[in-house]
């Protein structure tokens, strides 16, 4: 059955397991992204400590981006050891009546990361399109015809991602900022121009993305 997988979090019951009778130890986050990872991508696994009536031990929250990746991983690995001694119980989040999560888009990190899987290194790719210094366009690091001591710096950019073997073109808009405590400082200057370059890019390239809808079979 086909299924639409969004360049979001993940929301909803369905995409969500909860895993416990999970046995203290290291790297205990890595072993289940380990063994979860093996039925689909993974948004996130998140590892704690059971409350002090429920006894020892440890339960996790582990987010799919596809239902139905979560749904195989469920059957399977309900009642495994997997990687422990004791069987682990694995079931899907119960729906919450009346509570409506706000679905917010994936940093470029994770866009990445799930174009990679479903598309392969070579199904997409990305450039710059404009990449401009807007900082100051506004007026607003002048006050009675004085530059203030501290000032902004942004940058706004587009970015345009095609995926070639589907003819499709997307493109993201997005503005990055940051203030500079010391405008006469040159170091910061260039430290923060860098670092709200990258942010700009990369909430570009995240706008780009979430136009596009993945219809998986």
């Amino acid at each position: 059955m086909a299924e639409v997988v969004e360049f979001r979090v993940p929301a909803g019951s369905a995409r969500t397991l909860l895993v416990w009778g999970l046995e203290p130890g290291p790297g205990l986050e890595r072993s289940l992204f380990s063994a979860f990872s093996k039925f689909g991508p993974l948004y996130s696994v998140r590892a704690h400590r059971n409350a002090a009536v429920a006894g020892p031990g440890y339960y996790a929250i582990i987010k799919f981006y596809s239902a139905g990746d979560a749904s195989r991983a469920q059957h399977t690995c309900n009642g495994k050891r997997l990687f422990q001694k004791s069987p682990l119980k694995v079931c899907v989040c119960a729906r919450q009546k009346g509570f409506q999560q706000q679905v917010l888009g994936l940093n470029s990190n994770k866009c990445q990361e799930l174009a990679n899987h479903y598309l392969g290194f070579n199904g997409w790719s990305s450039r710059i399109i404009t990449l401009q210094n807007v900082s100051g366009f506004d007026g607003e690091n002048e006050e009675m015809g004085k530059t203030l001591q501290k000032q902004s710096v942004k940058y706004l950019c587009a970015v345009e991602v095609t995926l070639p073997n589907h003819g499709v073109r997307t493109r993201g808009v997005a503005l990055g900022e940051a203030d500079i405590e010391n405008s006469e400082d040159p170091l910061e200057f260039v430290t923060a121009t860098r670092r709200v370059q990258k942010l700009a890019v990369g909430k570009a390239l995240s706008s780009a993305f979430q136009k596009i809808l993945l219809v998986v079979l």
